[in-house]
C-alpha cells in the first residue's frame, strides 16, 4: 500500500518519480481499510526538503500512511514559505485532540542552546507528555531525541570539541531487537552534530537499552519501552547530497568545516558523494512501521489507554 498525502505536496511529485507509491486523498477514501495515521513534527529550517526524507521512508511499507505535517504553535519558521506552511502544516495546539500510531519529532539546528533556553520548549514538554496519551509509538531524530530523552530521563547532551560530521560505522548492539530486524553486523550511518549523547549516562537510566552505537561518536539508537520511543542521535534519513550541502554551506559561509569523514570517495570533496546507509535507513523505518501495525489498536480511541 502507498504513502497517503495531498496531491499538490512536493513530496507527492518527487516521490512519484521516484517509484515511491503514493496515493491522493480521494483514492484512499475509496478503500475500506483504516491507514496508520503517523504525524512528523518538523523542527528543521528546510521544510520541504525534511518532508521528502521522511514520507520517502515511511512510504515504503506494504501499509498505507496517512502522514500528517505539524508544527509548533507560535514559533514561525522564517526559511519555507508561509503559503506552504498554512496549506499543508497544523500547529500542534490543534491537533492535540487527535491519536496517532505513530509520530516523528525532527531534529533542529540548535544544539548551542541550552534545552530550557529554546523558544518553544515548554510546549515541546507538552507533546513529549502528550504522546504517552495520543500516540502509540514515537520516534525522535536527531535533536528532537537528544530533547526527548533529556524530558524523560534527564540525560543531557553534551557539547563537542569537533562537530562529528561524516559517515561513521555503527555496531548492532541488540540483533534480536524487531527494529533491527535484517540489519548486518554493522551499518554507516550519517552524523552530522555538534553535541553527544554519553553511553554511561543513558546506561544510568532507567529502561533505555542502546540498540546501535558507535566506537567513534557514541550511542545511536535507544529504545525505551515504557513511553513506547525511540530515540536516534544520527541521520538515517539523509539524502545522498544531504551532507555535502552542509559542507558547501559552511564553506560558501567562511565557517571552519573539515571534509566530512568516510563520505566522498577518496575523502575528495570534488567527487560525488555515495550512498551507503540507504537499505538500513528503510529497514528501520519499515521494523518501525511494521511494529506500530503489530501492536496498535484498531481503534484509534483506544490509544494511550
Amino acid at each position: 500500500m502507498p504513502i497517503k498525502i495531498p496531491s499538490d505536496l512536493p513530496a507527492f511529485d518527487v516521490l512519484t518519480k521516484e517509484g515511491v507509491m503514493v496515493m491522493s486523498e480521494d483514492l484512499a477514501a475509496r478503500q475500506d481499510i483504516r491507514p496508520l495515521r503517523i504525524g512528523l513534527l518538523n523542527l528543521m529550517p528546510k521544510k520541504i526538503q525534511t518532508e521528502n526524507q521522511f514520507a520517502r521512508l515511511i512510504g515504503a511499507t506494504p501499509l498505507q500512511i496517512e502522514l500528517s505535517l505539524i508544527r509548533m504553535t507560535e514559533h514561525q519558521t522564517k526559511t519555507t514559505a508561509a503559503e506552504h506552511m498554512a496549506e499543508f502544516y497544523q500547529p500542534f495546539q490543534d491537533v492535540k485532540s487527535q491519536k496517532f500510531d505513530g509520530l516523528i519529532i525532527t531534529g533542529a539546528p540548535i544544539e548551542h542552546l541550552e534545552f530550557q533556553d529554546v523558544t518553544y520548549w515548554n510546549e515541546l514538554g507538552e507533546v513529549f507528555e502528550w504522546t504517552q496519551s495520543n500516540v502509540h509509538s514515537t520516534f525522535g531524530v536527531c535533536w528532537g531525541g537528544m530533547a526527548m530523552i533529556n524530558h524523560f530521563h534527564d540525560v543531557k547532551k553534551h557539547m563537542l570539541n569537533d562537530k562529528a560530521f561524516g559517515c561513521f560505522r555503527h555496531r548492532n548492539l541488540d540483533p534480536a531487537s524487531p527494529f533491527l530486524r535484517g540489519f548486518s553486523d554493522d551499518c554507516v550511518i550519517p552524523v552530522s552534530r555538534w553535541t553527544e549523547m554519553k553511553q554511561d549516562e543513558i546506561d544510568a537510566a532507567k529502561g533505555l537499552r542502546t540498540l546501535l552505537g558507535s566506537d567513534e561518536v557514541g550511542p545511536c539508537l535507544v529504545e525505551d519501552t515504557a513511553h513506547r520511543a525511540l530515540y536516534i542521535f544520527n541521520h538515517f534519513e539523509y539524502d545522498s547530497d544531504t551532507l555535502k550541502q552542509e559542507y558547501d554551506r559552511d564553506i560558501a559561509n567562511g565557517t571552519p568545516i573539515n571534509v566530512p569523514i568516510n563520505y566522498y570517495p577518496d575523502d575528495d570533496p570534488h567527487q560525488t558523494p555515495q550512498n551507503r546507509w540507504r537499505s538500513h535507513a528503510h529497514l528501520l523505518y519499515g521494523n518501525w512501521i511494521n511494529e506500530i501495525y503489530q501492536s496498535t489498536p484498531f481503534d484509534l480511541e483506544k490509544i494511550g489507554r
